[in-house]
C-alpha cells in the first residue's frame, strides 16, 4: 500500500471507535512525550498516514494500527478498547448528558451498607485524599485505620467523604459527598459489633484497630444520565 496516497475506507463508513482510538493515541503519545512525527516514524509510516489512521480507525488498516500500538508500548487491544484497569471516565461524554441532584435518601441508597470510598483530610503536610473501607452505621460513615495514619489525624476536625460509580459503557454515573466531623469510636460493645461484621475486614490488611465515625453535617449527591 502506498502510504503517500489518499487511503480509501472500503467499507464506506468510519469506524464507530475511530474517535476513541485517536484520543488514546494522543493521550498515550503525550504520556510518553512523543510527537505525531516521532510516533509515525517508529511505526514505519508518514505523519500524514498516521492522521488517516486516527480518522478511520480499524476499518482502514489494522496492520498499521498494530505498529502504532507497538510504538506506543501498548497492546493492540489496549489501543482499540482501552486498558481494563484504566481510571474511569476516559470514554467520551454522552451526546445529551443530564445532571440530576440526588435526594438525601437516594444518596444513602447509593452508598449501600458498605463499600470503598475516599476520605479527604487536611493535616500538617497539607490536604490528602485516601481510600478506605467503609460501613454505614445508623446514618453515619464508619471506617477503621491505624493510629499513625493520615486518616486518624482527622479526628475532631471536619472531613469530606466521597463515593462514586461510573458506567463507561452507558456513559453515566453518580457521586455522593458527605461532609462532617470525624470522631473516635471508643465504646467496646460498638467496636466489637462493628468488628464482627463480615465486611469489616480492610482490603489493605494489617492491624487496623482504630475505628472512626463521620457524623454527617451535609449529604449531597449527583447523578449523570442521558436523554
Amino acid at each position: 500500500m502506498d502510504e503517500n496516497a489518499e487511503p480509501v475506507d472500503e467499507s464506506g463508513a468510519t469506524s464507530p471507535s475511530a474517535g476513541d482510538i485517536a484520543r488514546r493515541i494522543e493521550l498515550r503519545s503525550q504520556a510518553l512525550g512523543l510527537t505525531d512525527e516521532q510516533v509515525a516514524k517508529q511505526a514505519g509510516m508518514s505523519p500524514r498516514y498516521l492522521q488517516h489512521l486516527k480518522a478511520l480507525g480499524t476499518n482502514f488498516d489494522p496492520g498499521a494500527l498494530l505498529r502504532v500500538a507497538a510504538a506506543l508500548q501498548v497492546t493492540y487491544r489496549e489501543l482499540l478498547e482501552g486498558r481494563p484497569d484504566a481510571p474511569p471516565g476516559q470514554a467520551s461524554a454522552a451526546p445529551h448528558p443530564v445532571l440530576v441532584k440526588l435526594t438525601t435518601p437516594e444518596c444513602w441508597d447509593k452508598l449501600g451498607e458498605h463499600g470503598i470510598g475516599r476520605v479527604a483530610v487536611s493535616g500538617e503536610a497539607g490536604p490528602a485524599v485516601l481510600p478506605v473501607n467503609y460501613t454505614v452505621d445508623s446514618g453515619t460513615i464508619v471506617y477503621r485505620t491505624t493510629t499513625d495514619s493520615v486518616t486518624a489525624l482527622a479526628v475532631g476536625s471536619e472531613v469530606a467523604f466521597e463515593v462514586d460509580h461510573v458506567d463507561e459503557h452507558l456513559r453515566q454515573g453518580w457521586s455522593v459527598l458527605i461532609v462532617g466531623t470525624a470522631e473516635h469510636i471508643t465504646d467496646p460493645d460498638t467496636v466489637q459489633r462493628l468488628a464482627d461484621e463480615p465486611e469489616a475486614k480492610p482490603w489493605a490488611g494489617g492491624a487496623r484497630d482504630l475505628w472512626i465515625r463521620i457524623a454527617p453535617a451535609r449529604v449531597t449527591g449527583r447523578r449523570i444520565s442521558t436523554l
